[in-house]
């Protein structure tokens, strides 16, 4: 079954002034579909390999582009029109499961956003920062992958793409201002959905 580009749940300009109209656009039309055309060649290709030899070289494209393909969707649910365009981005509820958890865990919301960005800005070239739940110990935790690598170790609360496409057009290479202003437009609904689903039934929300 091919995949396809999911639509965002929200209009392009809706993340602004904090993302960009034109970033926004690029970032979901241009570089997220190249990931998914770029995965059915891939998942195609390895259908039609006649010997293990042929499908061992296409195995760092099927990682590479389902990785890109798997962190964008959830990418794009991580993030709710800005409260300057009417929407609930950045509208944490210290009330939920998830905010309880965030108090307890790590004292308060700039808490967990000052290591959060810290241990984001600490990857080398391109990645990504996570806040996961570890499924064995229910904890909230920060981590990091390479590159389109997805999250494995943990199931994901929120996830925020710090590769230079999901920012420079705007920010340049100041990451600490991107990272700085993309939790005004965090989508803390859906974390805690995702948060509440990690510790009571040990589910990843991101793939209901």
């Amino acid at each position: 079954m091919q995949h396809s580009l999911p639509p965002l749940p929200y209009d392009y300009a809706a993340l602004e002034p904090y993302i960009s109209e034109q970033i926004m656009k690029l970032h979901h039309t241009k570089h997220h579909q190249t990931y998914v055309n770029a995965l059915n060649a891939a998942e195609e290709q390895y259908t039609k390999a006649s010997s293990p030899k042929e499908r061992i070289a296409l195995q760092s494209a099927l990682k590479f582009n389902g990785g890109g393909h798997i962190n964008h969707s959830l990418f794009w649910k991580n993030l709710a029109q800005s409260k300057e365009k009417g929407g609930r981005g950045g509208a944490f509820d210290a009330s939920t499961l998830f905010g309880k958890a965030v108090i307890a865990e790590y004292g308060s919301l700039d808490n967990l956003v000052q290591k959060f960005n810290t241990a984001t800005l600490g990857i080398q070239g391109s990645g990504w920062g996570w806040l996961g739940v570890n499924p064995t110990t229910k904890k909230l935790e920060i981590t990091t992958t390479s590159n389109q690598d997805p999250l494995l170790s943990l199931l994901p609360v929120i996830g925020v793409d710090i590769w230079e496409h999901a920012f420079y057009l705007q920010y340049l290479n100041v990451k600490p201002d991107y990272l700085k202003a993309i939790w005004n437009v965090i989508n803390f609904d859906e974390a805690a959905k995702r948060y509440e689903a990690a510790v009571t039934q040990g589910i990843d929300a991101a793939k209901l």
